[in-house]
């Protein structure tokens, strides 16, 4: 670890970004002081200095929004912390996702969305997490794990006709329904998207079908 006070040499507080690990969007800009950063490292949550109540807070502690430490990184000029986290609910206090909600100047210039599996499962955890009424989402965990596996095994067969009658546009729509009832069924058994990613990343590396075949008796 870093000498923790070579971070404060230039001043008392030092901003930290934050921002989602798997999205790599940004949820919000807070300060710590030594004993928030300190606090931070060892609690593996994060804490900040609110300048206005000149107190250290930990985020989420009273709303649940939690803000769990998987790396923090910081500048050249070590006067500058970049926390990534896995954000439980919102990280806003006005209830958006990222406290970035609103433009002050657009170029027109196009910039990528953040990938739309992860704001589905961003959707689906808070569906488990807040149920809401008349939600399909809340019906599927109300059911449980049974329930959800039978549709995605429905899912499953209904892509497989989708795909031998060749109309893309239902086999679009078939995938669509699968790929979300699989992240319902992820949800139900606590596995991350991130791990899946992982795993495809991992493999995209793999050159070549590196098993290697039986050596057997040329006459079997």
């Amino acid at each position: 670890m870093e000498n923790l006070e070579a971070f404060f040499e230039k001043s008392e507080l030092i901003p930290a970004v934050v921002q989602d690990y798997r999205t790599k969007e940004v949820l919000m800009l807070a300060y710590m002081n030594r004993e928030s950063l300190v606090k931070t490292l060892e609690t593996g949550m994060t804490w900040f200095y609110s300048r206005s109540r000149k107190q250290l807070w930990n985020k989420g502690a009273t709303s649940g929004n939690v803000q769990k430490v998987i790396r923090i990184d910081y500048d050249c000029d070590m006067d500058t912390l970049l926390v990534f986290v896995e954000q439980t609910g919102v990280a806003c206090h006005t209830g958006n996702r990222s406290c970035f909600y609103r433009t002050l100047k657009e170029t027109g210039t196009e910039i990528p969305e953040v990938n739309p599996l992860y704001s589905l499962e961003e959707v689906i955890k808070e569906r488990r997490i807040n149920p809401e009424e008349g939600s399909y989402t809340c019906y599927l965990f109300e059911k449980g794990l049974d329930k959800v596996l039978k549709k995605v095994g429905e899912e499953s067969a209904e892509t497989i006709i989708a795909a031998k009658n060749g109309v893309k546009e239902d086999l679009t729509g078939e995938i669509s329904d699968l790929i979300y009832h699989l992240m319902v069924m992820m949800n139900c058994c606590d596995l991350p998207l991130q791990n899946v990613m992982d795993e495809l990343e991992k493999r995209s590396h793999k050159i070549g079908n590196l098993k290697k075949m039986k050596t057997v008796d040329k006459n079997t």
